[in-house]
């Protein structure tokens, strides 16, 4: 029987509050596994390439000295593929690994904005402290005490692992918002005047948000005008004036706008 994992409400900047479910031990160590063979698999293929190196120094001048400085740069890639490897990637893939990528988990920090640098090199520096006295020991202890499955180096950076959510299309919305509203025609929304490409990455985010999570939402109309209302004032504008319902699709307007946008670059 498999144990179900915690959610988590976070309250984002925006006075929204969404729902998030924690990464287990279960999907995490599958994570790590991964990323443990492609960090061995890598650390292989450095260690062959660099013995070839010295084998073949070991006739030239100098050759034990270069040889001696060719195993400590072998030292050096080994502890800058172990720490830098999950750095990289959560830098490149907003808080995801390949084994976390693969998983479907993602680090976040604890307001729920996504991880900058300087979390991720104390979660992944406080990784050594995690490991003892072996296999993730204090770690996996650590992440049986927390009620939010938190090893030290996510304590020490204050992140937490999450499921990630799937990712939405805005096609997929328009179909779901059809079979919600059965015959009914929709309103077209004129987006006249509202500069969509003034939008942040983090507003985007907020409304796919809503949209993905939007019929398990109680009253998701008023938090759709409160959504469109928090974007009208930091952008500026006038506050909106319209109905509840109108304000949903007004979010799913300024999304088709922008896969729109997209498409035409």
């Amino acid at each position: 029987m498999s144990i179900p994992e915690e959610t988590i409400d976070i309250h984002t900047p925006e006075n929204v509050d969404f729902g998030y479910q924690i990464a287990g031990i279960g999907s995490r160590f599958l994570a790590t596994l991964v990323d443990t063979v492609i960090i061995t698999l890598l650390q292989i293929i450095v260690l062959v390439v660099a013995l070839l190196i010295v084998n073949s120094l070991d006739r030239a001048p100098f050759g034990n000295e270069i040889s001696a400085w060719v195993y400590a740069i072998i030292g050096l890639i080994a502890f800058l593929f172990y720490w830098g490897y999950y750095i990289f990637f959560e830098m490149l893939w907003n808080g995801q690994s390949p084994g976390k990528r693969w998983t479907g988990i993602r680090v976040i920090r604890t307001d729920g904005t996504p991880i900058t640098l300087s979390e991720s090199l104390i979660r992944n520096l406080t990784r050594l402290v995690d490991l003892l006295p072996a296999a993730y020991g204090i770690g996996i202890i650590t992440m049986f005490i927390d009620k939010q499955s938190r090893r030290l180096g996510d304590l020490a950076a204050g992140t937490l692992v999450v499921h990630d959510r799937t990712p939405i299309s805005i096609q997929s919305l328009s179909v779901r918002r059809a079979i919600n509203l059965g015959t009914q025609s929709l309103t077209k929304i004129s987006l006249d005047g509202f500069p969509i490409e003034r939008l942040s990455n983090n507003d985007l985010s907020l409304i796919e948000d809503f949209l993905s999570r939007r019929d398990q939402l109680t009253h998701r109309e008023t938090l759709a005008l409160q959504i469109l209302t928090t974007l009208h004032s930091r952008l500026g504008l006038p506050l909106p004036s319209m109905s509840r319902v109108e304000a949903e699709d007004t979010l799913l307007a300024i999304m088709q706008a922008m896969q729109k946008r997209m498409e035409e670059r």
